[in-house]
């Protein structure tokens, strides 16, 4: 349903989080793997095992692979599935958080150190105490504070912790039928980036009406794929809705939120899933996003691509060019 080509075709990828790091273009994708594990809602055909890093000089030019950059052999706490992981750099070292179940099936968030962007990483002995779930984006304000946004529901076990300790009961209820919807979590990292120095709270999705939206407004409430960046002095929460499969965003003065829900970025994509990132470079912006037009619509086999990305003069995010259908 888009009609711009993947970034690299040798490797499946997915979940971009892209980043400028020395001049150049990374992105941290996950690293889809074949499998014969059937689609399911717990997400098991997601059998990842390891991270690439990939950087350019220019949007359209020449990638360079950096190769296997974490193995989930080298991580001691983790049992399974390398998800979406993110990047930071701060005080002059790399960071890349990443989601993995540990040895009881508990989605954690793990943190990885590297003196380059583009690795490779050693990863903690534990994961960041107080985290759960999947999908970590990191954002860096100017003031030097880091927070860490994660999250996701279904197969991300968000429902299990709505008490702050995991249910694991509450697995197959997948979320909420009725009432506010689930909301991604942040917490700010200290100065080492290996630890939470604030508790975990609920990141507010507000509607038009100023009331948090609704568990039942699957176009708009917050499934996975939390990622915040920052323009004209605005934060800007972005997200998947996961089964409806559009990425939407929300707008706050602040970076602990509330947001104020803005509008969709991208339609549905070929594939199940949406996971994206946006990132300036050299006075664009750009959306990374992934779909599944390499591997002909299998779910679980993914690639990269970039669109551009504009603001109206209300702050609105649109696609530079139209999202063409197929």
């Amino acid at each position: 349903m888009v009609d711009k080509d993947p970034i690299v075709t040798h490797v499946f990828t997915a979940d971009p989080s892209a980043h400028v790091f020395k001049g150049k273009l990374y992105v941290y994708p996950s690293h889809d793997r074949e499998t014969d594990i059937q689609d399911n809602d717990n997400g098991d055909q997601y059998d990842m095992n390891d991270y690439h890093v990939f950087s350019m000089d220019s949007v359209g030019g020449p990638v360079t692979d950096h190769g296997v950059v974490l193995k989930q052999e080298d991580i001691p706490w983790v049992s399974k599935q390398l998800w979406a992981p993110d990047a930071a750099e701060k005080n002059g070292k790399y960071y890349l958080f990443f989601p993995a179940r540990d040895k009881d099936g508990i989605f954690r968030v793990g943190v990885a150190v590297g003196d380059e962007p583009g690795g490779p990483f050693k990863a903690e002995p534990e994961p960041i105490k107080g985290s759960f779930s999947i999908d970590p984006a990191s954002f860096v304000d100017e003031d030097g504070q880091a927070y860490l946004y994660f999250g996701g529901i279904w197969g991300g076990q968000l429902q299990c912790w709505t008490t702050g300790e995991f249910i694991r009961a509450n697995y197959s209820n997948m979320e909420a039928q009725d009432g506010p919807a689930l909301c991604a979590k942040v917490a700010k990292l200290s100065d080492d980036m290996k630890s939470f120095t604030t508790p975990v709270q609920d990141v507010v999705i507000l509607g038009e009406d100023g009331k948090p939206l609704a568990a039942s407004d699957h176009d708009r409430r917050f499934f996975e794929a939390a990622w915040v960046h920052k323009y004209n002095g605005k934060y800007y929460f972005s997200y998947s809705t996961g089964d409806t499969h559009y990425l939407c965003y929300a707008i706050s003065d602040n970076p602990l939120g509330p947001f104020t829900y803005g509008g969709r970025i991208l339609e549905p994509v070929i594939g199940w899933t949406t996971h994206h990132s946006i990132v300036e470079f050299k006075g664009k912006w750009y959306l990374f996003y992934h779909d599944a037009s390499l591997s002909k619509g299998v779910n679980h086999l993914r690639c990269v691509k970039i669109r551009e990305i504009v603001y109206d003069a209300e702050g609105k995010i649109k696609l530079a060019e139209p999202q063409h259908k197929v």
